[in-house]
């Protein structure tokens, strides 16, 4: 068995938790978005990008924000959360933010394709669109900085290399003590 440092059954207990909020996040969306509603009347869908948010725009600033804001919060978890569940902290920032953003919009999508075969859910394509935005802005929002205090952690846990303080460079460390010859 391989160790990863001190702080492993922490990084542990992070993922897995991670992955159990995800699915918690994922049941109660699913619930949430595809039971069947009684409505006396239902929309036509809406396969045109943004044709929903300008209709919302022209009902005013408030309603508008009620509105597109509950599209967009809906799935924002998700973008702390599956970059929790995969427990990565040395990742280039704009890797993780492509891949939880596709995620993200991959699990709208198929949310609005689930809604079609569901009595009085409407499919809506500015869905799928504020639900990525909220999944972007929430990863921007707070996985880079958590990401950063958690690597600073590590690194306190570890301690730091120790480095010839005129060069800046550590010494080279042997692992066989008679591997090094010296001429």
């Amino acid at each position: 068995m391989q160790r990863h440092g001190p702080g492993d059954t922490a990084a542990l207990r992070l993922r897995a938790t991670g992955l159990l909020l995800l699915v918690a996040h994922l049941v109660l969306v699913g619930w949430l978005m595809l039971r069947p509603r009684t409505v006396p009347w239902v929309p036509a869908p809406n396969l045109e990008p943004l044709a929903s948010i300008n209709a919302e725009l022209t009902l005013g600033p408030w309603e508008a924000l009620q509105h597109l804001g509950g599209s967009a919060l809906l799935l924002a978890p998700l973008g702390v959360l599956l970059p929790m569940s995969a427990g990565r902290l040395n990742v280039s920032p704009l890797v993780s933010l492509t891949r939880t953003v596709f995620a993200g919009a991959m699990i709208a999508l198929a949310i609005e394709l689930l809604q079609t075969g569901v009595p009085g859910q409407v499919p809506d394509i500015d869905t799928v669109l504020l639900n990525t935005a909220g999944v972007a802005l929430a990863h921007l929002a707070v996985v880079p900085g958590c990401r950063s205090r958690l690597r600073r952690r590590n690194e306190d846990l570890r301690g730091a290399t120790p480095t010839i303080p005129r060069v800046g460079l550590a010494p080279q460390a042997d692992v066989l003590s008679g591997s090094r010859t010296y001429l």
